[in-house]
């Protein structure tokens, strides 16, 4: 049996936590736009396992080169190039710039998806 003070604490306790989620429920048109990002970043944070949970002998090496079938090492990759069309477009390519494009230095990353 608890005490008279107990009680008020727990009922107390029970009481607030009722009082906040219905104030969260009643404002969560405020704030989960800018809670919803931030909750999925951290889900995928713990939910993903990082380079951290691999076994010893794995973390941090790269992957082995596979080799061909003849034992030669394969080609350098191409270096992307930036090419400045006349009206104003940017393409990125590994090949020489289309005539009539100025070539310019690529600064930073580029990153290539497949089209569809």
């Amino acid at each position: 049996m608890l005490s008279r003070g107990e009680r008020i604490f727990w009922g107390g306790l029970a009481a607030a936590v009722i009082a906040g989620a219905a104030a969260a429920w009643w404002t969560a048109d405020q704030w989960t736009p800018h809670a919803a990002p931030w909750a999925a970043q951290m889900w995928r944070k713990i939910t993903r396992p990082g380079p951290d949970t691999l076994p010893r002998d794995k973390a941090g090496r790269p992957a082995p080169a596979v080799q061909g079938a003849a034992g030669a090492a394969s080609a350098p990759l191409a270096q992307p190039r930036k090419c400045q069309q006349p009206d104003g477009r940017v393409i990125y390519t590994d090949q020489p710039c289309p005539r009539g494009s100025r070539e310019q230095t690529v600064d930073g990353a580029v990153t290539s998806l497949p089209a569809r």
